[in-house]
């Protein structure tokens, strides 16, 4: 099964995730098969703290991939994209 989640980076006490595809079976901070964006939970004011590509989850989502809580909290507190 494939999930969408949340991949930790960053330093210590200065966490920054990663939104990741990834296999269920596969470790939290392990491979991959797509970066979608980010979460900066420490972002200062003027900083951007957080970016989605809303086709690419939407992809994910059509074609069967798991969302966790966290994700689906962010995706619906990520700006929408601007209309072309």
């Amino acid at each position: 099964m494939v999930v969408i989640r949340l991949s930790r980076g960053g330093a210590k006490a200065r966490p920054f995730y990663n939104i990741v595809v990834a296999d269920k079976r596969v470790r939290r901070d392990g491979r991959f098969i797509e970066r979608i964006g980010f979460y900066n939970p420490g972002a200062v004011e003027g900083e951007e703290g957080l970016r989605i590509a809303h086709d690419r989850l939407a992809y994910w989502k059509s074609v069967g991939a798991q969302t966790s809580p966290t994700v689906d909290r962010l995706a619906k507190q990520a700006p929408a994209p601007a209309a072309a």
